[in-house]
This record gives C-alpha cells, structure tokens and sequence, in this order.
C-alpha cells in the first residue's frame, strides 16, 4: 500500500496547553482510519495539525512523501486534504447548490465538476430537493451532508471528518457513516475520521488509533479495537 499521510512524533499546543504528545501514526492510500477517545483527549487537535491550523511545534507531518509540517492551510488543501470540522460550518446563507461550488472553488474543470455535483445529490438526494434552499435552513443532519459533499467537491485524496455524528439522531448517524463507507469505495478516497460514537466508527473502519491525554496509547485493526476488553469497557459501553 502506497502511505499518504505520517504524523512522526508530534507535538502541539492548543493554545498554551501542550494537546499532542509525541504522535506517531501512518494512513495508506485508500484506507478508512479511525481515532477515538474522550473529549478532550486531543483528537480534533491531531486533525487540525495536519491541515496546518494548528502547527506542530516539533515533530513532521508528511504527506503523500512531502513534509507538510510548516504548510499553510490553503497549500495543504491544494495538495489534496480536506476537513469537514466539527459543527459543520457550511455558508448558511448561500443555497445549497452554491455551496456545492464553493467546494469546488479551486477546480477548473467544469465538465467533472458538473459530474461531481450529481454524484454528491445521488449520494444525498434530500440536497437535491433543497439544491436552493439556503444551507442555514437545513436540519443538522442536512447541513452535516452538505458539509461532506462540498468537501467531496474539492475532491480530496485524504478527507478529514471531525465528529459527524455530533448531535445528530441515530438514524442519520447511520446513514451518513454508510455513506462515508461508500465514498471511500467507490472512489477510493482515503478517510480519517474522528468520532466519539467508537462503536460505528470502528464498524466501517480498517484500522484504528486510541487517544488518551494527546498520547496514541493503542493501535490495532478496527476489528480487534471491538473485540479488546480495555476498548468496550472505555468506549463502547459493554
């Protein structure tokens, strides 16, 4: 497998509290990997380190065999990583179609672009019927879809969701997390998710990361996470 994205040993601070300790971990092309833990442990904090909001006072993120670590944002989402942050953030008030464009703002090639905006509403037909209802005046469960679908327009190689289930009900929860499955296969866009609900995110992932107090204190394959008592006892509920 080709490796696209290593954070090697590092360290970030959120603020003036140190968030990441010495982080190491690897994604290969084409792989759903999944980072749980309890809040605060520093999981949105690993994510914004590798897009370049948050910059790592020591340590290298490498990306796809480049060192991103001192990157701007901008120039690491023109290589090809893109987040969909926690709370969504969509333009509220520009329609839902408009939006759409806004992901693809630094494309230039209308024809897929055009391709790409129907496959997101076959993806989530509910956006095809509000394509021009403004993006404010969708439930969460619509604004979490638009929000990953604007970021499947900038058609990442490495796309990073940041807790997609947060407040949402357990039906969309669902549906958004087999959809996430979906793109992954179809186009094999890699997918690094993080998410408090650990027993879904471990069911479509390949393999995951435990986080504790901004320390990797676990990694295995998603299907072993389930099955380890420490795991069901801390997160899952069992």
């Amino acid at each position: 497998m080709t490796r696209l994205l290593e954070l090697k040993g590092v360290n970030s601070f959120y603020g003036n509290i140190q968030a990441l300790y010495d982080v190491n971990l690897h994604i290969d092309q084409g792989e759903i990997i999944t980072l749980i833990g309890a809040n605060g442990a520093g999981k949105s904090t690993t994510l914004m380190t590798v897009c370049g909001v948050v910059q790592a006072t020591s340590g290298r993120v490498v990306y796809n065999g480049d060192d991103i670590t001192r990157e701007s944002p901008n120039r690491i989402v023109a290589q090809g990583i893109c987040q969909v942050p926690e709370g969504r953030l969509i333009f509220p008030e520009l329609t839902v179609q408009e939006n759409l464009d806004m992901g693809a703002f630094m494309r230039s090639d209308k024809g897929a672009i055009k391709r790409d905006i129907e496959y997101c509403y076959d993806l989530f037909p509910i956006l095809a019927e509000r394509r021009r209802q403004e993006g404010g005046t969708l439930s969460g469960g619509e604004q979490q879809m638009l929000a990953i679908a604007r970021a499947i327009m900038a058609k990442p190689r490495l796309l990073l969701l940041d807790e997609p289930s947060m407040g949402l009900a357990p039906l969309v929860v669902r549906q958004i997390f087999e959809i996430v499955k979906k793109v992954n296969e179809e186009h094999n866009t890699t997918i690094f998710l993080v998410e408090q609900n650990a027993n879904l995110a471990l069911k479509i992932g390949h393999r995951g990361y435990v986080m504790e107090n901004g320390r990797v204190v676990l990694t295995d394959s998603c299907e072993k996470l389930l099955a380890d008592e420490s795991v069901k006892r801390a997160y899952l509920g069992l």
